[in-house]
């Protein structure tokens, strides 16, 4: 007598069906994993960010990095803390003395929109940039997304 060996189809269909549920389970809590390491990322980027601007501002006479001493203009927040700059702001070279900075090595990723150029400089709303800088309130903050899933920035 030959006896047949296999899964039946009921068996495989239990099968795919645990699996389903299984996958049900664990896909979102990596979603949340992720959107937390996001967070974990720009909050670190912007403890980073805030201290070297208050350094700047301490070996700069209270100066903010976005100003410009010669115009009374802005300049680029990231471009003036990437520089080597002596004691009014403007950049020179390592081999001046006394010389300050670089504050930064690089401009940081904003990990939520993948931005690290865009710099909203004034106390307007920021736009789809990554970071943004409020002047009048010496406030930097990062752009995220909002936490209950809609389309709403939220600053952080």
């Amino acid at each position: 007598m030959r006896r047949n060996s296999g899964f039946t189809l009921v068996e495989i269909l239990i099968v795919v069906i645990i699996l389903g549920i299984l996958a049900a389970i664990v896909i979102p809590q990596f979603t949340e994993a992720s959107s937390n390491a996001r967070l974990s990322s720009l909050t670190s980027d912007l403890q980073t960010v805030r201290s070297q601007i208050e350094l700047y501002k301490l070996q700069h006479g209270d100066r903010s990095p976005d100003q410009d001493i010669a115009t009374g203009g802005t300049v680029d927040l990231f471009g003036q803390l990437e520089a080597v700059t002596d004691g009014t702001g403007a950049k020179v070279a390592t081999t001046v003395n006394p010389h300050f900075g670089p504050y930064l090595q690089k401009s940081p990723i904003n990990p939520f929109v993948n931005n690290s150029v865009k710099v909203t400089v004034a106390n307007a709303m920021p736009g789809d940039g990554g970071w943004w800088f409020d002047t009048t309130m010496g406030q930097f903050k990062g752009l995220g997304k909002d936490p209950t899933g809609g389309d709403i920035a939220t600053l952080y």
